[in-house]
């Protein structure tokens, strides 16, 4: 509770490179994430090179300057499928194992010490692109990561939480 309450998106990093061994942990988060049937899809991209950063900011205007990036995928031809969902017609679990995957390397991250802020503004067709993905592999989410400069600060509306009876109810 402690590291989920403390944790905010850092929109400021210094230009302190992240040690390999910290960057190992993260990814090992997020390949022991849980995932729908243990199918495993997540397919996690490390952006640290001058060249991949440059390919990222072309696509993401909002990157902080972080030394640092994720883009965190799912291969379309290993998720679980569900059909027959009325509501959801050929669902799969790829966007949520993702999700998932990147949440628990979040806190990963958080817990060495490492921020990040999570980032969606793309289009993922031009990640694809971009980066030369190949077809099956869906681009979900990027983070920012790195460590804090001190300009770094929590926005203000960040610790400002709705009760909790605004999400849960009891059926």
């Amino acid at each position: 509770m402690e590291l989920a309450s403390q944790r905010y998106s850092v929109r400021s990093y210094s230009d302190r490179p992240v040690e390999q061994e910290k960057i190992d942990q993260i990814l090992e988060a997020g390949r022991k994430s849980p995932t729908a049937c243990n199918y495993q899809p997540q397919r996690i991209y490390v952006i640290q090179s001058g060249e991949a950063l440059k390919k990222a900011r072309s696509i993401r205007v909002s990157h902080f300057n972080a030394p640092l990036m994720l883009l965190v995928c799912y291969d379309l031809n290993t998720v679980w499928k569900q059909s027959g969902d009325r509501m959801f017609y050929n669902n799969n679990s790829g966007e949520q194992d993702a999700n998932i995957a990147a949440t628990t390397m979040m806190y990963e991250a958080e817990e060495l010490g490492i921020h990040s802020v999570w980032l969606r503004g793309f289009d993922a067709k031009t990640v694809s692109e971009v980066f030369a993905l190949p077809e099956n592999i869906i681009p979900v989410m990027m983070f920012a990561m790195g460590y804090p400069s001190d300009r770094a600060w929590p926005n203000a509306w960040h610790f400002k939480r709705m009760p909790l009876e605004n999400f849960v109810t009891e059926l």
